[in-house]
């Protein structure tokens, strides 16, 4: 036996939800397309996303001296940057956005492992190379300017 259907008509039915300016919201000031809850970055996590950076090729570059974790002193190295370049990258995205935080740190790793994989001859340098490098930097830059 089917159970019986409520009786309401469905004008009634549907004036239980409102439309119209009196079911809006007031006007809060929010802007569409923008995430509201999202704490505006401030300078301090700019700072510690850039130190992020920078320990992010101090542990590329302990990587690679510590011969496959034989030596232990580029290994501990290793591990204290990439502990620390790892809690700065989480602390930096608490203000900046995950996409811009995260290419940010990339291009500024990228950039100085390379420079000093350059600088000590480890690695052959070239005036494509640095004009290539210097692109990547332009684009973190953008990335900040940008918002």
């Amino acid at each position: 036996m089917r159970a019986a259907l409520p009786s309401r008509p469905a004008v009634q039915f549907f004036a239980t939800f409102p439309v119209g300016p009196a079911s809006r919201p007031p006007d809060d000031g929010s802007v569409p397309g923008e995430r509201q809850d999202w704490p505006k970055d401030s300078l301090v996590e700019w700072i510690v996303l850039v130190l992020a950076g920078v320990l992010e090729a101090v542990w590329a570059t302990a990587l690679a001296a510590s011969n496959n974790f034989r030596r232990p002193g580029p290994s501990m190295v290793f591990v204290a940057a990439m502990a620390a370049s790892m809690a700065g990258l989480a602390y930096a995205m608490t203000a900046v956005p995950v996409g811009t935080a995260y290419a940010v740190w990339v291009g500024i790793g990228a950039v100085l492992t390379a420079a000093v994989a350059m600088a000590t001859g480890a690695e052959k340098a070239s005036l494509l190379k640095a004009a290539l490098l210097a692109g990547i930097v332009g684009c973190v830059v953008g990335l900040k300017v940008v918002g």
